[in-house]
């Protein structure tokens, strides 16, 4: 194969796993992203118990927490922060014991520092990576100076050659930031309708809503799309390729970043000391490296991420460790809800 078809190969593969599961080790039943089963990050597992968990596989966010509400039953769940306090209000989860993770105390304080995380009821949130969602692009078909704003989504010039996330918390987060909102934790009626409208200004120009970073990753490789709102990884897999894409994190309006971790879910079937050997074997100092090799996210142990060279956190668009100073929902459950609901009209083109 070329690297081309090896790539549109990959996507198909992991586009197929996406809600299906990869048997193994039937005492552990893992819930994670697509793409996240790379061995470097649970290489102590394998080791201690001789084949990797059974991992059922999703998308994006709501996705899961649909498959875990509607019954499914993993022993842990890998979401990303803004979605752990609905797990918790639903019932799903149960607290980690902090004296069975090791780690923890190598893990960036900052990244635990939400009361939604951790509270006087126990630990409900192991922050295991960071990212960015912001702008790639083809460096070679789209100057830099255009993707200097977000703006750029709407530009007429773009029709057509557009990719966004099929993703309500991250296509109301870029909306925000485009009308100027730099703190979306509670959002008037006005804020939103103006981010509404500029996500209706925006759509004629989307080409695709992808639902995965390989989707995203095959519409740039085909020459269809120029530009996309990106997660670390979907511009790790372009850069694999040796694709000419660039990562813009420093648009006049900024970018926002997200921490993304595993919640315990209540009476998970599997045993409870293969469960804590997972997270424990995924949180380990040298598991930083596999990830950042293999997906270009940041890893939430600070020890780890600081033997990484510095050259190569450039080059995969992750700066000094933070915890995300911009929230990706707003706390209220009903303006989640409506949001939701208008991003499908829009999707639509209502």
């Amino acid at each position: 194969m070329t690297r081309f078809t090896t790539l549109l190969a990959s996507a198909a593969t992991a586009l197929a796993l996406t809600s299906a599961a990869k048997a193994a080790d039937a005492e552990l039943t893992i819930l994670d992203w697509s793409g996240f089963e790379i061995e470097g990050l649970f290489t102590d597992y394998v080791a201690k118990h001789g084949d990797v968990p059974t991992f059922s596989f999703f998308g994006d966010d709501d996705e899961a927490f649909q498959k875990v509400a509607s019954g499914f039953k993993p022993d842990a769940v890998h979401p990303c922060s803004q979605k752990v306090g609905k797990y918790r209000d639903a019932g799903l989860i149960e607290p980690w014991d902090p004296s069975r993770i090791p780690a923890l105390a190598e893990l960036d304080p900052k990244l635990l520092d939400n009361p939604v995380f951790k509270d006087d009821q126990g630990l409900w949130f192991l922050p295991s990576y960071w990212g960015a969602t912001a702008v790639a692009y083809n460096t070679k078909e789209v100057p830099a100076e255009d993707v200097a704003t977000l703006q750029v989504f709407t530009d007429p010039k773009y029709a057509g050659r557009i990719s966004i996330p099929d993703s309500s918390d991250d296509v109301w987060a870029l909306a925000y930031l485009a009308t100027g909102v730099t703190d979306w934790t509670n959002i008037s009626d006005e804020q939103f309708q103006a981010a509404a409208d500029w996500l209706r200004k925006v759509h004629p120009n989307v080409r695709a809503y992808w639902a995965d970073p390989a989707e995203q990753a095959q519409l740039m490789m085909s020459g269809e799309v120029l530009i996309a709102l990106s997660w670390n990884d979907g511009v790790a897999l372009l850069q694999a390729e040796d694709f000419p894409v660039g990562f813009q994190r420093e648009a006049t309006e900024g970018s926002s970043t997200f921490v993304c971790g595993w919640v315990n879910v209540k009476d998970g079937p599997g045993s409870e000391d293969k469960l804590y050997d997972f997270v424990n074997s995924w949180l380990r100092k040298d598991a930083a490296k596999a990830l950042v090799d293999g997906l270009g996210y940041g890893h939430s142990n600070a020890a780890g991420m600081a033997g990484i060279d510095q050259a190569q956190l450039t080059t995969a668009g992750l700066g000094p460790i933070n915890a995300p100073n911009l929230p990706q929902v707003p706390n209220d459950p009903a303006l989640r809800e409506r949001q939701l609901a208008e991003f499908e009209l829009i999707k639509q083109g209502f």
